[in-house]
This record gives structure tokens, C-alpha cells and sequence, in this order.
């Protein structure tokens, strides 16, 4: 339709853009539509794109009505308390991006208690505020370690709002079958049906859901299929069998160590090794045991260690990686591979008797202490071995912060992680004592929240220390921020001696008193805030 065909009253096409482009070229240079050269040109201007602009935001073309959403699921836990409902909207305030935000002085950092929060709200079994909800879900696609409270918290409601809002649907793919209800176990007809026709994410929920209430179920239903999985499939669907692992999935991973993908060999071999009584196990400890023993000729019992000097089809076959990465030898990655899937019984038997703290405790010859002492890390962990742990770990009180097996910070954060939580805690309460917090940030980091009160203290002491010594109070702000997260709330009584202002020191960092006072009273006001939510949960 042309300007002049155009009936009265009706824009004409392109209007608003030639507006724009008199605007830019300013009316001295360019007449507006319909109005003559002059002093009235500006005004004409503005007037027609006022007009134009209320039609941009009234108009709507005529469409099909779209069809109206199904209601929005029950939820049939039972409401918030009013005063945590308050303090919900707080924390989601204050996440990153909104007004009022972020992290200032003494103020504690509201975003880092949300996930705190969310746990314990789930703990009593609330559903969430439904106004809440689009803030809820916005915290979780910007944090990814959310995800899992949050849509816990959320609940059904939150999947009925992912269908209507394409940013939101990350809680589609986070939620097992994709928010679809999946089959009872009892119905096998349903079952088959989804693990034939489903959704790779379906099958994979399906999988995992029917593993942690029937195992061999599970695993009859992936062997059904097995050979005609794509590879990438096949990894993903093994590695659901870690659940439950147990004896009765020897067989089936047996048949997996021949499977055409390296990657699902891998995996079925570490699974197998993790069965101390599996044939795979028997074989490692068979080759492993043949490059370890004691020298009793010396004068001081040796463990000596002859290294494998090729990698033959058998050690691959078992999930021996024949290449070594870029810098390391060989026969050494040979060796660690074996040693780590060897069954951690079969050293007190090969090493003359001895415990696994005797055998720790044994000079290795010829340089291979590292290595061998590394790999009985990987299968302390590995294995769950509690005993072979703490003789690897060491005393925390002992010289060498590494203790006399661990090589690594990493490697002992690992090996505590297979002790119970008090012992964890107190281990770690021990290191402190004696090395201070310059090598517990990642130790700390596997400690049950909240700490445990001989942790607690040794880390308040150990800060009162650095404070005191005028060491540079920024080094410590990652322990801190671990404090004002995991502290016990009780401790708060035990800090107040702490928040003033100390008598700064000659040779202390300039300004280093007024930041360690600035932070002590945010990890006191952040634990006075953490016993206040916990009691706004309780208060049903």
C-alpha cells in the first residue's frame, strides 16, 4: 500500500523509520511527512512521532487466540513461616545484579546463606512462596551449585513456569525425566516402553531412579539394549551402576572390559576394581604384587619396587592406559595404574604381615616412594579404606604437613573425605594447631557444616593468631568466608573480645587492624543472621 493509497488515519509503512531518520537528520535538511519547511517543522516532527508512538504500543494485529495454559500444579507441603518467607526475599534480593546487592564492610553476604537456607528449608519440608518463584529460579540459572536446592525447594510449580519461559529451562533438563512423572517399578510394561521409545535425559532418569531401588532390575534393563547403545550412551548409562555397586555386577561388567569404546572399558574396569573380591582385582593384585615386595636383607626392612616394562593386551584389556600424559615415564604410570586398582588387602599379606601404618612407614628404594605412595592414595579413596587413610594422612600433628603418604593438598582432602565427620573434623583441628590456616582452605572445604567445636575453635584461634602476628589479614579472607558459612552460629558469643580495633604493630600491614575488625564483626553478624534463620524455619 502506497502513501497515498493509505486510508485516513492509518500509518503509513515505514513511518516510524522515516521519522527516526528526519530526527537524525534534523529538519533543516529533511521535512517531515506532510508538513511544510520552517519554523513549525520541529514541532510537526514531535507531534507525529508522539502519535506514532502511541500507535506502536496500543496497536495489535488481530491473531488466533493462543490456547490458555493448563493451572499451575498443587503443592502440598505447607507454607513457609511468615518471618523465613521475608527473609527468602531478602537473600534473593540481594543476589548478584540486583539493586542493593553485593557484598559492603560489615554486612553479611546474603547470597552465600541462600544455599544454606535452601537446605534447611527442605529439611523441614516447605514449599516455596509462589511470588517467589521467578526470583528463585533467576538465582539458579546464574548459580549452577543451586540447582539442586532450589528446584527441591521450588517444586512442581517450578517446572509448570520452565515450560513458559525459555530461560527457565534449564529446570526442565535438571529435573530427572525432564518433569515427567516416571513409571513405577512395579509397572515393567511403562518402563520398557519409556526405556525403548523415551528421551535420552528420560532414560537416563529412568536408569538411575530404578538403580537406587532395584539394582539388578537396573542393570537387566541396560543389558537388554546394550549392544545396540551409541558409545557416548553406553559411558553415561555405566556410570549409573556406581549406585549400589555390588558382586552381582561382576558379569555384566566383565563383558563391558571388551566393549569397542576405550572410554566405557576404562570405566568398566575402575568400577570392577572398586569390588575388592572381582576377578578383575585379583589380576591387578597378581601383576602389581609382582613389582612390589620387602628387602629383608637390609639392615632396615625396604620396599622395592621393579616397575612393569611393557603394557601388554591383558593390562589393557583391564583398563591399563598404555600412554602416559606429556612428562611422565612410563613404567611409572604402568605401576600407579596397577597399584591403585590393586585390593589394599593384599599388602599386609605381601609386605610380611604388617599393618597399613607399618607399611607406610617403610622406606621406599630407588625413588619410587612418591609414586607408590600416591597410588595407595587413589585406592584408600577409591575403595573406601578408611584404615589404609589415616596411616597415609599421618598424624596432623606430625613435622611434614603432608603427612607420610599424601602428596598433595588435593590428595589428603580426598583421603579425609573416607572418614566419618567427627574424626574428619578433628583431624583438621589437629592440622591447624599445628600449621596454622596457610594449607587448611581446601581440608576445610570437606568438613560437615556446620564445624564441628573443636574445629571451630582452632580456626577462630588460628585467626586470632594471624591478626596478632599482623600478618596481611586479605590472605586469610577465604577462611573467613568459609567461617561466616560454615562456624557454628553458638560460636558468635566467643567472637565479640575480637571486633574492636587492635593497637596496630610496627612492622604490621598498614590498615591491617581496621580490615581484621571489619571482618570479625561480619562473620558475627553473619552467624547472629544464620541462628536467626535457622530459628524463622523452626517457627511453624
Amino acid at each position: 500500500m502506497t502513501r497515498a493509497s493509505a486510508p485516513s488515519g492509518a500509518p503509513a509503512p515505514g513511518a516510524w523509520e522515516e521519522l527516526v531518520t528526519t530526527a537524525l537528520l534534523g529538519t533543516e535538511r529533511r521535512t517531515p511527512p506532510g508538513c511544510a519547511p520552517g519554523r513549525e517543522a520541529p514541532v510537526a516532527l514531535l507531534d507525529a512521532a508522539a502519535a506514532e508512538t502511541v500507535r506502536r504500543r496500543a496497536g495489535l494485529r488481530p491473531a488466533r487466540a493462543a490456547r490458555r495454559p493448563e493451572p499451575a500444579p498443587e503443592d502440598p507441603r505447607p507454607p513457609l513461616p511468615a518471618a523465613a518467607a521475608r527473609r527468602l526475599a531478602m537473600l534473593l534480593a540481594d543476589r548478584p545484579g540486583a539493586a542493593g546487592g553485593g557484598r559492603r564492610g560489615t554486612a553479611p553476604d546474603l547470597m552465600e546463606l541462600l544455599p544454606q537456607w535452601l537446605a534447611a528449608a527442605n529439611a523441614h519440608g516447605y514449599a516455596a512462596p509462589p511470588e517467589a518463584l521467578p526470583a528463585l529460579l533467576d538465582a539458579a540459572r546464574g548459580r549452577t551449585d543451586l540447582r539442586p536446592a532450589a528446584l527441591a525447594f521450588a517444586g512442581p510449580r517450578a517446572l509448570w513456569l520452565a515450560r513458559l519461559n525459555p530461560d527457565w529451562r534449564f529446570a526442565l533438563r535438571a529435573t530427572p525425566g525432564g518433569g515427567t512423572a516416571l513409571p513405577r517399578p512395579q509397572d515393567t510394561e511403562r518402563v520398557h516402553r519409556l526405556w525403548q521409545e523415551g528421551l535420552f535425559a528420560e532414560r537416563v532418569a529412568l536408569l538411575s531412579a530404578l538403580r537406587a531401588r532395584e539394582p539388578a532390575a537396573a542393570r537387566e534393563l541396560l543389558a537388554s539394549t546394550w549392544a545396540t547403545e551409541r558409545a557416548e550412551d553406553r559411558l553415561m548409562f555405566l556410570d549409573s551402576l556406581r549406585a549400589g555397586l555390588g558382586p552381582e555386577d561382576e558379569p555384566f561388567l566383565e563383558q563391558a572390559l571388551a566393549d569397542r569404546s576405550r572410554n566405557v572399558r576404562a570405566t568398566a574396569a575402575e568400577l570392577l576394581s572398586a569390588l575388592p573380591g572381582s576377578a578383575l582385582a585379583a589380576r591387578m593384585a597378581a601383576r602389581a604384587a609382582a613389582c612390589v615386595a620387602v628387602d629383608p636383607t637390609r639392615d632396615t626392612p625396604t620396599i622395592l619396587v621393579e616397575a612393569p616394562h611393557e603394557c601388554d593386551a591383558g593390562m589393557e584389556r583391564d583398563g591399563v592406559v598404555p600412554k602416559p600424559p606429556t612428562g611422565r615415564g612410563e613404567r611409572s604410570w604402568w605401576l600407579g595404574q596397577l597399584v591403585e586398582a590393586t585390593p589394599l588387602g593384599t599388602w599386609c599379606g605381601r609386605l610380611g604381615g604388617r599393618t597399613p601404618r607399618q607399611i607406610v612407614a617403610l622406606p621406599v628404594a630407588d625413588g619410587w616412594q612418591s609414586e607408590l605412595h600416591a597410588a595407595w592414595c587413589r585406592a584408600a579413596v577409591r575403595q573406601r579404606d578408611a584404615g589404609w587413610a589415616r596411616a597415609l594422612l599421618g598424624a596432623p600433628t606430625a613435622p611434614e604437613a603432608g603427612g607420610p603418604g599424601a602428596v598433595s593438598l588435593a590428595e589428603r582432602a580426598k583421603l579425609l573425605g573416607t572418614l566419618d565427620a567427627a574424626e574428619r573434623a578433628g583431624w583438621v583441628a589437629g592440622f591447624i594447631a599445628t600449621h596454622g590456616l596457610s594449607e587448611a582452605f581446601q581440608l576445610l572445604g570437606v568438613c560437615a557444616v556446620p564445624w564441628a567445636p573443636p574445629l571451630g575453635r582452632a580456626v577462630v584461634d588460628a585467626l586470632n593468631i594471624a591478626r596478632d602476628a599482623g600478618s596481611y589479614p586479605w590472605s586469610f579472607s577465604g577462611v573467613m568466608g568459609l567461617a561466616e558459612r560454615c562456624l557454628d552460629p553458638c560460636e558468635a558469643s566467643r567472637l565479640d573480645a575480637l571486633l574492636a580495633v587492635p593497637e596496630e604493630r610496627e612492622d604490621a600491614s598498614p590498615g591491617a587492624g581496621g580490615y581484621w575488625a571489619e571482618a570479625f564483626q561480619r562473620l558475627v553478624g553473619t552467624l547472629r543472621l544464620r541462628a536467626a534463620m535457622a530459628e524463622e524455619l523452626r517457627a511453624a
